[in-house]
């Protein structure tokens, strides 16, 4: 998302197909840009997607920008990331 020249990036959980790209809730609290909010409904391109992730048997697919996270974060929470939700990074 962009506002004025600060850009920031969300995850959108759940999405669906538009008629002009998707469709999807915003899943975060933004830091940096003031232009949406946490929980609002907000319309995307697949030129905008920057990353993507989702479950398979158990196992995350994608979701690159959380595995950069986890090299920031504290050992013990990335632990708990990659245990609870099958990240393979």
């Amino acid at each position: 998302m962009r506002d004025g020249n600060v850009t920031e990036h969300f995850w959108v959980i759940p999405f669906h197909r538009a008629e002009t790209g998707f469709v999807g809730i915003l899943a975060n609290q933004p830091e940096e840009v003031r232009n949406v909010v946490l929980g609002q409904n907000i319309e995307f391109t697949r030129d905008d997607i920057s990353d993507w992730g989702y479950t398979r048997d158990g196992r995350q697919v994608g979701s690159f920008t959380v595995c950069v996270m986890f090299k920031r974060m504290p050992k013990d929470e990335a632990d708990y990331m990659r245990g609870k939700y099958g990240f393979d990074c």
